[in-house]
């Protein structure tokens, strides 16, 4: 009994690493996809996608886990986008490289939503 919930817990284990695996590669695929589509927001190289990317997924863990709400556009609905354009622009001060005005972080939250909304995958964690 004891070596089947050890299987249990390890595969649980295993779920949230893939899990958090996954959200760190659709955050990569959706920012550099945004980035190329919005003006006045760009990315130098792909050790800034990476880095950017990697905070994008932490702030939107940290804001899941303090306030329940997914900064996701269309996960929330004006709050939601209005946070997905925060967090886009906040991103900017923790990255080099990762450069994004107002203007731009209002239309990269509209982007982002819709691209987000097409890649496949649960990014629950």
């Amino acid at each position: 009994m004891s070596d089947n919930q050890d299987n249990v817990q390890s595969r649980s284990t295993m779920g949230t690493a893939g899990q958090v695996i996954w959200r760190f590669v659709a955050a990569a695929i959706v920012l550099a996809i945004t980035a190329f589509f919005t003006p006045g927001f760009s990315i130098n190289n792909f050790w800034a996608l990476a880095l950017a990317a990697v905070v994008l997924t932490v702030i939107d863990y940290l804001i899941i886990k303090f306030t329940g709400l997914h900064a996701s556009p269309f996960g929330k609905g004006f709050v939601g986008f209005a946070l997905s354009a925060v967090v886009l622009y906040v991103t900017q001060f923790f990255v080099a490289g990762y450069t994004i005005s107002w203007m731009a972080a209002i239309l990269g939250a509209i982007i982002y939503g819709v691209v987000d909304y097409f890649i496949p995958g649960d990014n629950k964690l």
